[in-house]
Formats: C-alpha cells, sequence, structure tokens
C-alpha cells in the first residue's frame, strides 16, 4: 500500500486508507474508539497497534459505509464496527 496507516497525534486517530472500486478512499478511527472496542481492559494499549490487529474488519466497516452514502473521509465510531442483527441471513 502506498499510504500506510499511521497515527495523528493532534487528532488523537489512526487515519488509514481502503481501496473501494478503483480509488483510495480516506478514514479515520480515534484511539478511544480503537480501546473501547477492542483492548477495554488494556492499560498501555496503542492505537496504531491495535488497528493493524483489526484493519480487515475497520476495512469492512468502511466499506459499509461508503456503500450506505458516507463520503470521504469516513470516521468510524464504535457503532459502525458492529454488523446489523441479521445482516447475511436470507
Amino acid at each position: 500500500m502506498s499510504n500506510p496507516p499511521f497515527f495523528h497525534e493532534a487528532s488523537g486517530a489512526v487515519h488509514f486508507w481502503v481501496p473501494i472500486d478503483d480509488k483510495l478512499v480516506g478514514a479515520s478511527i480515534g484511539k478511544e474508539t480503537l480501546h473501547y472496542c477492542y483492548r477495554s481492559t488494556a492499560i498501555d494499549d496503542q492505537p496504531l497497534e491495535t488497528y493493524k490487529l483489526h484493519a480487515q474488519e475497520l476495512d469492512a466497516a468502511v466499506r459499509r459505509r461508503v456503500a450506505g452514502g458516507s463520503r470521504e473521509p469516513v470516521m468510524l465510531r464504535d457503532h459502525d464496527l458492529h454488523e446489523p442483527v441479521g445482516k447475511g441471513i436470507e
């Protein structure tokens, strides 16, 4: 990937890009969201490392948001990380 994810201290968020169709869509997720959704019992969790461990799930959340009409940049929040109940059941 030409644009690696990084933690932006001033915004307190990990910024990353997700390939969708023929372009890279910019996205971010706050360190608090990463902490509470994935490492709530950790004391010394690092946002970028937590992002890397869950990158596929976070990319999927960005794709869902874009499919739902969100525009770039996509800011993920905790409710974006949980697929709706019944999703994929036919």
